[in-house]
């Protein structure tokens, strides 16, 4: 006589489940971007400071015949406001194992990065100033350098991570480093506020 039951066989040791995975690399790139914002705040604060001392003395911040304009500092920070909404629709794409849209994200997010820093640099151009005339130029293309390198690192990361997406290493089980280059580029957009209002605001 055969014994047929409808209950499937449990074993008395039941295994264990797999260990979840440590986020390690959202670790990382959260204390990356804070040590980032951290040294890059001090410029800015460094750059206040020094402004409100040039200015208490009743002296001119910037050198005579330097005119920062205002219309490509906000383009700047329109491009990248644009850009915030591209890098987080990579992770809202890969979310759902979209990969088609998140490479496209990611191209999007890749082109206005480019853009960012070629209107810097033609700000660069227009705005005429010497970086040997004085420290305060010194210091004023430090900090746009700096956020120029920031920029650059970030784009590198979001395109390392278009390139594993598209390679199928990042999926709607698993989108970390998708997430970690979103949350990176957003701190350089932010530190870009800063330095939006710091610089080219209250020159």
């Amino acid at each position: 006589m055969t014994d047929v039951t409808p209950y499937e066989y449990i074993p008395a040791v039941v295994p264990p489940p797999e260990p979840a995975r440590p986020r390690l690399l959202l670790l990382a790139t959260s204390l990356v971007s804070v040590a980032v914002g951290m040294g890059f705040m001090g410029l800015i604060g460094h750059y206040v400071s020094e402004r409100a001392v040039v200015i208490a003395a009743g002296e001119r911040w910037l050198p005579d015949g330097v005119v920062i304009p205002l219309t490509q500092p906000n383009f700047m920070g329109l491009t990248l406001a644009f850009s915030v909404i591209t890098i987080w629709w990579s992770v809202a794409a890969i979310k759902n194992d979209d990969r088609p849209n998140a490479f496209i994200a990611f191209a999007v997010t890749l082109v206005f990065g480019f853009a960012f820093l070629a209107q810097t640099a033609y700000l660069f151009t227009i705005m005429q100033l010497e970086i040997l005339t004085s420290e305060r130029s010194a210091l004023i293309y430090a900090i746009i350098g700096a956020h120029m390198v920031i920029t650059a690192i970030a784009m590198g990361f979001a395109a390392v991570m278009a390139l594993r997406t598209l390679g199928g290493d990042y999926s709607s089980r698993d989108y970390e480093g998708v997430l970690c280059s979103a949350l990176f580029w957003t701190m350089m957009v932010a530190l870009y506020g800063v330095m939006w209002y710091a610089i080219y605001i209250t020159k």
